[in-house]
């Protein structure tokens, strides 16, 4: 089996993209559109985990390193629903950076799940994310513009992932994205329902 090397990722988001939606467009056919529904399960305990639900579906990715601006992550489990109270234990309560609860059963469904050990901890929020996301290459690097709905808040997120960073290097400065921030799902979600603060220079942030 071949090798899965994780990808370098760099992600930013705004209100509009502008200059920067223009050029990818210019620069590449759309390639693929894509829609889903997930559920992001965010921990005020956890920031190096990224943890969602689709398709009922668990996917939990764990960020490996930055560099040069970047952010590398790979795959740490991926797990269907009805899931086992074991592997729940075991794996993904770990992944939210707190302690496993008292069990009553021994599998759950993907609603008991959300209603029974996510909805009553004071850590730990279910965050339902929709996305639109429209496919690119460029500079051989995997990009995309994406509508996202954050609980029906709409923003926008552009990204390019490769294995090779100097080739997302190259394709920011093509596409106008190095004057951005890296945000990683994780942060933004965190920052739109108030779980992290507006860093310093947002201009939405109220000065005092």
């Amino acid at each position: 089996m071949a090798e899965v090397r994780p990808r370098f990722e760099f992600r930013a988001f705004a209100q509009n993209f502008g200059l920067v939606e223009e050029r990818m467009r210019t620069l590449s056919p759309v390639e693929q559109i894509r829609e889903s529904l997930e559920i992001y399960i965010v921990s005020a305990e956890n920031n190096e985990n990224n943890t969602k639900i689709r398709d009922e579906l668990m996917d939990i990715k764990v960020l490996v390193q930055k560099k040069l601006g970047l952010e590398q992550w790979n795959p740490r489990m991926k797990g269907q629903f009805p899931m086992s109270a074991q592997i729940i234990g075991e794996q993904v309560f770990p992944a939210f950076g707190v302690a496993s609860p008292q069990f009553n059963r021994e599998t759950y469904t993907l609603r008991q799940f959300l209603q029974e050990l996510i909805l009553p901890h004071p850590s730990l929020v279910a965050v339902h994310v929709f996305k639109r996301r429209f496919g690119f290459t460029i500079n051989g690097c995997i990009a995309e513009l994406a509508e996202v709905y954050v609980n029906g808040a709409k923003i926008m997120t552009a990204s390019i992932e490769s294995e090779h960073v100097e080739a997302i290097l190259q394709a920011k400065e093509m596409v106008g994205l190095t004057g951005y921030e890296n945000v990683n799902y994780l942060l933004a979600i965190k920052r739109i329902i108030g779980m992290a603060p507006l860093p310093e220079s947002s201009v939405y942030r109220v000065r005092f």
